[in-house]
Formats: C-alpha cells, structure tokens, sequence
C-alpha cells in the first residue's frame, strides 16, 4: 500500500523508508544535508588552499629541493582542484534554479563530494608529507605522508565501509 502525502497527490516515494516524502521533497532533503557537508569541506579547502598559496611568498621557500617544489606546486593544483570540486555544485545550483533539476543536481553534488574529498584527502596527505621533508627530512616526511594517507583511509573509507554494514539499503 502507498502511503500520500497530506499536502500532494504525489504518492511517498519509498514507503519503506519511514520517511512519508515525494521524491521532490526527498531531494530538497538530500540537497539540504549536502549544502551542510558543502560548507564544512568549502572552508577547509579554502583554508588550506590559502595556506599553500601563501607559502610560496615565505623566506624560506627558496631554499626548497627540486622534490620539494614538485611537492608544493603538485599540492597547489590538488589544493586548487579540490576547492573548485567543493563550490561546483553551488555553480551548477546556480544554473539549473527553478528549472525543476533538483535530482539531477543532487546526484552530481554527491559525486562532486566524493571526488572532493579524494582531493582533499590527496592534499592533507601531500602537505603533512612536504612539512615533515622540509622541517625534519625527506624520510620523516614520507613516513607522515604514509601515516596521513593512512588515518584519511580509515576514516573516510574503512569506516564507512564497515557501518554500510550495519545499514544495509533498504
């Protein structure tokens, strides 16, 4: 049996859910919590991405490797792409409002998100790595660049991974 909802003639788009919602009203839901999670990692992109950019003006920085500038300018792009990945959704919002898009925008925040978080990932490991090679030593820094690659592993897909299995789809 399928459930309406009060306020329209839409039928509740997954009755199993517990959830009594269309799928308009799913995806307003869906592209709320995103707008969240999209102001927690626009900040910390923005921030780190501030970070990089400033450390090229920094006394020191002449003094780096050739390693070490490949390091930094390689993290600048990471850095840079992350940042645009996290504001393109905003972009496309911004192109497809009141064109009845909201699913198809949804679905692309998610998979910006995910792609944002590689680069973010990407990028929190390689600036760990170069702080360690520039203040202690080139091994020191790929020890915590392996440690970094391996804490931003377990917690962002290790972790996931093993709660999905406790929440299986419904």
């Amino acid at each position: 049996m399928t459930s309406q909802h009060p306020h329209s003639a839409h039928a509740d788009i997954d009755p199993h859910d517990g959830r009594d919602e269309t799928e308009m009203e799913r995806n307003d839901r869906n592209w709320t919590e995103i707008l969240q999670e999209l102001r927690v990692i626009q900040t910390g992109t923005q921030i780190l991405t501030g970070f990089l950019l400033a450390l090229a003006f920094q006394p020191r920085f002449a003094e780096l490797d050739s390693y070490q500038v490949t390091t930094y300018l390689s993290l600048v792009v990471a850095a840079v792409l992350a940042t645009v990945l996290a504001l393109a959704p905003v972009a496309v919002h911004r192109a497809l409002f009141r064109r009845r898009a909201k699913g198809t925008i949804v679905t692309l925040a998610n998979v910006t998100l995910k792609a944002t978080l590689f680069a973010v990932g990407l990028t929190l490991t390689g600036t760990a790595m170069l702080i360690f090679d520039v203040v202690v030593s080139r091994s020191a820094g790929l020890v915590a660049g392996v440690i970094a690659l391996v804490v931003v592993g377990v917690a962002w897909l290790a972790l996931p991974a093993l709660l999905r299995r406790d929440y299986p789809r419904g």
